[in-house]
């Protein structure tokens, strides 16, 4: 986005992307912006601001799966287009396990 007049330059939009996708990664980057404007200010060290914010998006997308999904891991796994294993692994990671 220009800082100036809040356009977006051309030549932005990823190639390929129907204007759905286009549109979706329109609205996360901008909530992203504000997300990474959060957490790079905390902590002195070593940025872990990739590592924070995928497990933010995998907790609030595996969230959103097992709401759609009535709780059930296997269907949940399916919307994600992942492995059952792998989902049951990822709950336990994200500390999203019951």
């Amino acid at each position: 986005m220009n800082d100036i007049t809040g356009d977006k330059p051309e030549g932005k939009k990823a190639e390929g992307l129907s204007s759905l996708h286009a549109v979706a990664e329109d609205i996360l980057g901008q909530k992203l912006e504000d997300i990474a404007t959060i957490l790079s200010g905390s902590g002195n060290g070593k940025s872990r601001l990739h590592e924070d914010v995928v497990a933010i998006v995998e907790r609030c997308l595996f969230r959103i799966a097992l709401q759609r999904s009535q709780n059930v891991k296997s269907r949940a796994a399916d919307y994600l287009g992942i492995n059952r294993n792998t989902f049951q692994n990822k709950m336990v990671k994200l500390n999203l396990e019951d």
